[in-house]
């Protein structure tokens, strides 16, 4: 009897790749990205629910789980051509961030030494702050930048009391050295928040922000080229960091805290796209994807397929460096397909 992977349970992987076992290195020794789940919303300062996130990005897909997604666009098929296999879920209670975040740093800090890309399904955004730390203890404090997408800066100081939320995690990863702020590229920023306090202490880090209003104006590819100049210089690695919320509430309303007038889907999708096949990108984080305030499942459905769209051109780059020859989007064009 055909079985259609995992689909339906009990052991649910990212659209039925194998699964692997942090503990057990043989089991994902030579793979090319390992993916993570990070079920954690004890960082959000709203509209909870983003625990549920990473088995909503495993499994929203109507195609068959059976671990293949052949890409029109790129010709390939990231989920064979790479070796790409699922660790699960990092055990992270939402009541404890100071406990939870440390064993995610562990976590992606593994994976990033066995050689392989870290891929964490989020999870409230102060996850990025171990997903890019871990990486960044690996290759070097200092040698990975971000591209990060959001309607928020997240580079809040103390929010709510705390040190530690899903409005402060890259003022945090700057603090600590691990990444340098003007290396720090942030894409779609829009609305109220932060305050003249915080953008200052931005500027004195030499953040980049390409807010909204800069990108209806100059264009989103003229800003990523940019952008790409900007993160590529005297480092050794991009980590790309995604909140969903970078999209207008109308292609994305199940998120904590959503902010009209942002990008469209296709718009995120082309610019993933983009920084995985150009970029050296060495890690990636999908976050703030809230199920419960999504009824038809709209934001998970663009999530999977922003971590699809990050595979297949990571695919596609390691394919044109191998046979020597960059691909060309036409070509199918081209070939009367």
């Amino acid at each position: 009897m055909t079985r259609y992977g995992a689909q339906f349970g009990p052991d649910v992987t990212f659209l039925g790749v194998p699964a692997c076992d942090l503990d057990d290195e043989a089991s994902y020794a030579g793979a090319d990205v390992v993916v993570l789940g990070a079920p954690f919303d004890g960082g959000t300062s709203h509209r909870p629910g983003t625990r549920f996130g990473p088995q909503a990005i495993r499994t929203t897909d109507y195609l068959p789980h059976d671990g293949s997604r052949p890409s029109l666009a790129l010709r390939t098929d990231a989920l064979r051509d790479l070796r790409v296999v699922d660790a699960g879920d990092v055990e992270m209670y939402s009541g404890d961030i100071e406990t939870a975040l440390p064993r995610l740093e562990a976590a992606v800090e593994r994976v990033a030494r066995s050689g392989a890309i870290p891929v964490v399904l989020g999870g409230d955004h102060s996850i990025a702050f171990p997903d890019a730390k871990g990486v960044a203890n690996v290759l070097g404090h200092g040698r990975v930048s971000m591209i990060h997408f959001d309607a928020h800066a997240d580079t809040g100081d103390v929010e709510f009391g705390s040190l530690w939320g899903h409005g402060q995690p890259m003022r945090r990863l700057i603090e600590s050295g691990a990444l340098r702020g003007d290396r720090f590229l942030q894409v779609g920023l829009r609305g109220y928040w932060p305050g003249p306090e915080t953008l200052s202490w931005m500027a004195e880090q030499q953040m980049r922000s390409y807010e909204m209003t800069e990108i209806v104006g100059r264009g989103l590819d003229e800003c990523l080229t940019e952008a790409f100049g900007i993160a590529t210089d005297e480092c050794d690695g991009v980590f790309l960091s995604v909140d969903i919320d970078v999209c207008d509430p109308g292609h994305a309303p199940g998120t904590g805290t959503p902010e009209p007038g942002g990008l469209s889907a296709r718009q995120l999708l082309d610019a993933v796209r983009r920084i995985c096949l150009e970029l050296p990108v060495v890690g990636v984080d999908v976050v703030e994807v809230s199920p419960p305030y999504d009824h038809a499942d709209i934001t998970a459905m663009l999530a999977n397929r922003v971590v699809l769209e990050a595979l297949s051109a990571l695919a596609r780059r390691r394919l044109d460096a191998a046979t020597g020859v960059p691909w060309n989007p036409l070509q199918p064009l081209l070939d009367g397909r």
